[in-house]
């Protein structure tokens, strides 16, 4: 560093805070509405009917109507079915 090298303030810059455009606003109103959409939903998981299995299900809060569930009602019958096995799904030898 230079010796005669001196320290200059220099004049600051304000920068002024931008106002929301049309598509800000529409963008956090939609993001608004989507957590408002989530926070509706509720994740369940139960014991499934065999030993270290689960069933997930999302339920909606206000109709307790279950939006989704993992495995479904079908796989979950099909893994009750007598003869069912690895494999017994999709068969991949030709």
């Amino acid at each position: 560093m230079n010796a005669d090298a001196s320290i200059r303030a220099v004049p600051a810059v304000k920068a002024e805070t931008p106002l929301p455009s049309g598509s800000d606003h529409q963008s956090n109103s939609r993001g608004a509405a989507d957590a408002e959409r989530q926070a509706r939903y509720r994740l369940v998981i139960e014991q499934g009917p065999q030993a270290g299995s689960f069933v997930y299900k999302t339920l909606d809060r206000e109709t307790g109507e279950v939006v989704q569930q993992l495995p479904s009602e079908e796989v979950l019958k099909m893994r009750q079915r007598e003869g069912y096995g690895v494999g017994s799904v999709i068969n991949t030898a030709v």
